[in-house]
């Protein structure tokens, strides 16, 4: 079995409290094969220096290097977040194309590749994640790199004609064919992709999961929907029943049931639409008034940038007149909390929820939702109220998919899953947790790792001596 190393934007570095459902199955496949896990540190420097951090346990090592401000600010808050992250998102009005960031992006792409570079073998299986890493694999080809070369894209693969909106398209996302597995999360996101191939990439079908670049190199892609550790959360949730935090939440909310939603504070997930859905669940079912208390989690993301900074004023303003509109004197219909929990507190709020909200208007996948199901209690679980903009959506059908720009069907919803019978509720999560078990964080790293190991050799032969696809120059 051939090394296996991972790149990523940042590394989940041993003592670090990061280890969400990403890093538990990486370290799976790394602790399988042994191998190197490498990408930023997460420091900031006044100037470049190019050093490489290293700590090792076991047979992983874990490389890591630094950036400076400049670097930081072109390529991660600019290039990659303001310009990436609302494209892939369908937020056309959101993409900034300032060229400086764009050749920020660049830089420091071809900064990991040159440090990365000289550790290879051409024995070595590389996985390359997520956005903030579209050229790495191009680059690595052009200094040599021979080996089998795997991306997954985590966030959504938006519509062709919305990625040829952005300035110099074809020289960011034809990089990706000199991978030779390209992975999505959904079927959809595949097709997205392959369109946009063929119309604009210069790709021909040589196969229904096979594509030929205009180079000749032939690469695969395909849908690897990313689970999570299913057996560890629900662990962690019965468990979480004696932690004090989740005590106090469920004495502060009874008698009356608890409605949770759980996001990053960012614009994809939906949140104006979801606390405006909620106000119209009080106006259009007043019957149930005071029943739900909805608890809404959104830990401060991306402060610096205006359009987070806009969207936390907007969200703050509506709360306050849903609670000033609807609020008795001893119940708060809506409670807004802009801090972090710790994870195995999270799955304990989960599992005393009746409702979970989980309505982004674009998501790759979105395992809140998977880790609400698989938190609550067999013998009374909640109901998932689950966007149909959601990655999960395709295989949570057992959930109430909602579109969650429609105001009266989320608050319809909202009302369906808290008067929801037992035995209904019981049914439809036992669907879901039959398909959490099968489908979980393990299998899909090694569903990724075995369609990339079994990279057909023509698909190879193109990165031999004499065919390397060349570094791109920087966009100026």
């Amino acid at each position: 079995m051939s090394r296996l190393v991972v790149v990523s934007n940042r590394v989940a570095l041993p003592g670090e409290n990061r280890a969400g459902g990403l890093a538990v199955g990486l370290l799976s496949a790394l602790h399988a094969r042994g191998g190197v896990w490498f990408g930023w540190s997460g420091k900031i420097t006044r100037e470049p220096n190019g050093e490489l951090h290293q700590q090792r346990v076991g047979d992983i090592r874990f490389l890591t290097m630094d950036l400076c401000q400049r670097d930081h600010d072109d390529y991660y808050n600019g290039f990659s977040n303001r310009t990436l992250w609302p494209l892939l998102h369908s937020r056309m009005d959101l993409v900034d194309c300032d060229r400086k960031r764009r050749e920020g992006y660049l830089r420091v792409n071809r900064q990991f590749a040159e440090k990365l570079a000289p550790l290879l073998r051409d024995s070595d299986t590389l996985w390359i994640h997520d956005y903030h890493l579209i050229p790495l694999a191009s680059m690595l080809r052009g200094l040599g790199i021979g080996c089998r070369i795997g991306f997954f894209l985590h966030v959504p693969m938006p519509s062709a004609d919305l990625v040829q909106a952005l300035p110099e398209h074809q020289r960011l996302i034809c990089l990706l064919h000199a991978c030779d597995l390209v992975g999505f999360q959904t079927q959809g996101d595949v097709e997205r992709f392959r369109t946009y191939a063929l119309l604009f990439g210069g790709c021909t079908e040589t196969g229904p999961t096979e594509l030929r670049a205009a180079d000749c190199h032939r690469f695969r892609i395909g849908a690897f929907p990313i689970g999570i550790d299913t057996g560890l959360i629900a662990q962690q949730a019965a468990e979480a029943v004696h932690n004090p935090a989740v005590r106090d939440l469920c004495r502060s909310v009874a008698p009356r049931q608890l409605a949770i939603g759980v996001d990053r504070l960012d614009y994809s997930k939906g949140l104006p639409e979801r606390f405006l859905g909620f106000q119209r669940y009080l106006e259009r079912h007043s019957a149930q008034k005071g029943r739900l208390t909805f608890l809404q989690i959104a830990p401060l993301s991306r402060g610096e940038v205006v359009e987070y900074q806009a969207l936390r004023s907007q969200l703050e303003q509506i709360a306050g007149h849903v609670n000033g509109s609807h609020a008795e004197p001893d119940w708060t219909p809506l409670r807004y909390v802009n801090r972090n929990f710790a994870h195995d507190t999270l799955t304990g709020f989960y599992r005393m929820a009746r409702v979970a909200l989980v309505t982004p208007l674009r998501d790759g996948m979105n395992l809140v939702a998977k880790e609400f199901v698989a938190a609550q209690d067999p013998a009374d679980p909640g109901v998932l109220v689950l966007s149909a903009l959601a990655g999960a959506a395709c295989e949570m059908k057992e959930s109430l998919i909602v579109n969650p720009l429609d105001l009266d069907a989320v608050a319809d919803a909202i009302a369906t899953a808290s008067g929801m019978l037992l035995g209904e509720r019981m049914e439809r999560w036992h669907a879901l947790m039959k398909r959490l078990r099968e489908n979980d964080i393990d299998k899909w790293q090694r569903g990724f790792l075995n369609a990339l190991d079994t990279a057909t050799s023509s698909s190879l032969a193109s990165t031999s001596p004499g065919h390397r696809i060349p570094a791109p120059a920087a966009a100026g």
